[in-house]
């Protein structure tokens, strides 16, 4: 893809976007004509610089599935804090150092906290074991402000998807169609009864709108019919959960009642188009082949175990690496195309070409 031409949609939806499409038309026809003295800075204001991180305190901490624990984070003062909307997420500094994004669960409503569940990952990356076993009432955490790359929009018909841990983002957006009166439906599906966070938070929105449908009732997991089943005619359809349910959601769309999917996932996408290339740590390091199907990120964390990752999807960047040499097949949705002509690299998504070798400052 030419890296001067956006994604089909910034989201990940797999139908293009109507309005993306129309803003980046209006950009390319009366950009140029409008970037001329009106739109440039202000030469008497200075730059904008970094926005501080935020200081929060954990204040609670509970269990809400097995192998599943909710924190409450406010301000140590009791200052309010940045305002988010259903399907933000918060970007946390833990003790470690390790950086993780973790979706708002809360109410938006409610600027004195904010509250995140983290379920345990055996084979994960150490974040999640980090906070179950040293994340208390009291530990201190920095974070980045919420931004939201999952955004709600309301649509008059809804249908909410979640498996498991997944019904973080999909809690707030719940209570924000109950709010509004829309006509929504839920969906959380998990292995049994103990694997669903917030069962009875999410009854008491409406039990008549919320199903909760586990693998040891029914024999397995769901299809991607089944859980569409439930869509109004027309609806937008909100999914958050593992590889097989997106892949298995997206399949069954086209004969569903829903008419867009916009969706979440739980870390990084299947490679696809893929060939296998070559990393190189620095000019005289070692060499290490990058197979169709993987990430050079995880090649590289085999070498280089501490180097920093979080949403392994290409948008927050900590993984960020500088390539000395090579020609790279940029994936990623943050690099702008001056940063990446000046060598920057996203790991995580990056590719290149068969037989290929990058080169990176590592």
């Amino acid at each position: 893809m030419d890296p001067h031409t956006p994604p089909p949609d910034l989201y990940g939806r797999p139908r293009a976007d109507t309005f993306l499409r129309f803003l980046t038309a209006f950009g390319d026809r009366y950009g140029p004509a409008l970037g001329g003295p009106l739109l440039r800075r202000n030469p008497r204001r200075p730059p904008a610089g970094p926005v501080p991180a935020l200081r929060l305190v954990v204040t609670a901490r509970r269990p809400v599935a097995a192998d599943a624990v909710e924190l409450t984070l406010a301000d140590p003062s009791g200052a309010p804090l940045p305002a988010w909307q259903p399907g933000a997420h918060l970007r946390l500094t833990l003790p470690s150092g390790r950086e993780r994004h973790y979706s708002l669960c809360g109410d938006p409503g409610d600027a004195t906290v904010y509250r995140i569940a983290v379920r345990r990952l055996p084979d994960g990356g150490g974040g999640s074991a980090e906070i179950h076993d040293g994340v208390h009432p009291g530990t201190r955490l920095a974070a980045r402000r919420p931004r939201n790359g999952f955004a709600f929009c309301a649509e008059p018909a809804v249908l909410l998807l979640a498996g498991g841990i997944g019904i973080t983002p999909l809690l707030p957006m719940a209570r924000e169609a109950a709010r509004h009166g829309l006509d929504w439906h839920l969906v959380h599906t998990g292995r049994d009864p103990g694997s669903l966070p917030f069962a009875d938070e999410l009854r008491a929105l409406d039990p008549h709108r919320v199903h909760l449908r586990t693998d040891r009732e029914h024999g397995g997991p769901p299809t991607g019919a089944e859980l569409l089943a439930r869509a109004p005619r027309g609806a937008a359809v909100y999914c958050c959960g593992p590889a097989p349910m997106l892949t298995a959601v997206q399949r069954a769309l086209d004969a569903s009642p829903a008419a867009a999917l916009h969706f979440e996932r739980f870390g990084a996408a299947p490679v696809t188009g893929g060939a296998p290339f070559t990393v190189r740590l620095g000019a005289d390091g070692p060499a290490l082949p990058v197979p169709a199907d993987r990430s050079a990120l995880d090649v590289l964390r085999e070498a280089r175990p501490g180097l920093a990752y979080s949403c392994r999807q290409g948008f927050c960047g900590t993984c960020e690496v500088r390539l000395l040499a090579g020609t790279a097949d940029h994936r990623d949705r943050r690099l702008t195309p001056g940063r990446r002509a000046a060598g920057t690299l996203l790991p995580c998504v990056s590719r290149a070409a068969e037989g290929e070798t990058l080169v990176l400052d590592l």
